[in-house]
């Protein structure tokens, strides 16, 4: 897709220094800590219903298999550098989406359930933050995590967009059309109060969308670029104040000019590699 390979240029453009690695594949076992066998061998085998296939919203191949599969790879290889560096980024993920049985909304496997479920499993952490501030909501994640009290699920998102019937995260907080920038940094700020006073995560997996931009055509909130370095500003800020590891996985951006989109995503990454440069080993997206 266009849109990553501008994401990756820019990043190598904005960011002098960075590491950047190949996503790695992820096999079927480590896809079935968050998704269930059948499901998983139905896509990999092309064997997925023509209803299955229109929820996801693309069609099938075996290229798209292999995207998929990597994507998860690339935010499990997140979480792991930041666990050792501080800060790490999948330039794309955020595919959240898919449930346990099905894929939605162009998600196939749902990268960040995945990756924190594996994490715990290879008992790198007990407890992981899920900070979902795509303009959609999380609802495969909060899905899929709805009975786990070892992860918390918190989505930032747009009262009146898709999905239209939403899922019920840890925490949910529902914005109206048209928010700007103050009024999303205030509820940003009360979220991440709230969950300071329910949770206590060791690892975040933050969901840094594009489309709460206000050229977004899908978003239908009005951030600037300005907002959007302040919302990843404040997230970081978060991490930081209370030493907590961030892997962030790029999440959704339909810019009416991709470049918007690309710019974006961009400046994320730049704004978290500068917080951690000097105390931290690496950015290693």
């Amino acid at each position: 897709m266009q849109k990553y390979r501008l994401v990756r240029e820019g990043v190598l453009d904005a960011v002098a220094g960075i590491e950047v690695h190949e996503a790695p594949f992820t096999t079927d076992g480590v896809l079935a800590l968050a998704h269930h066998p059948a499901y998983i061998e139905r896509v990999s085998k092309g064997a997925l219903s023509a209803a299955e296939q229109k929820a996801i919203g693309f069609p099938w191949t075996p290229q798209m298999v292999e995207r998929s599969r990597r994507s998860a790879g690339a935010t499990i290889a997140a979480c792991r550098a930041a666990l050792e560096s501080g800060v790490a980024a999948n330039l794309a993920g955020g595919t959240h989406h898919a449930y346990a049985d099905r894929g939605e909304g162009f998600c196939v496997f749902n990268d960040a359930a995945i990756a924190a479920r594996l994490m715990q499993a290879e008992r790198r952490v007990k407890r992981v933050a899920i900070v979902d501030l795509d303009v959609h909501q999380g609802n495969g994640t909060a899905a899929i995590l709805r009975h786990d009290e070892s992860v918390f699920t918190l989505s930032l998102h747009g009262e009146h967009n898709y999905p239209f019937t939403k899922e019920c995260s840890d925490l949910d907080v529902a914005l109206p059309d048209g928010t700007g920038d103050d009024a999303y940094l205030d509820a940003l700020q009360g979220a991440l109060s709230d969950l300071t006073q329910r949770f206590v995560p060791e690892l975040i997996i933050y969901l840094a969308g594009a489309d709460p931009h206000a050229g977004d055509r899908l978003g239908r909130l009005k951030l600037s670029m300005e907002g959007l370095a302040a919302r990843d500003r404040m997230v970081l800020d978060y991490a930081r104040e209370k030493d907590i590891a961030v892997a962030l996985a790029m999440a959704g951006g339909y810019g009416k000019n991709i470049q918007d989109t690309v710019a974006v995503h961009t400046q994320t990454v730049a704004i978290a590699s500068r917080y951690f440069r000097g105390t931290r080993a690496h950015l290693s997206p």
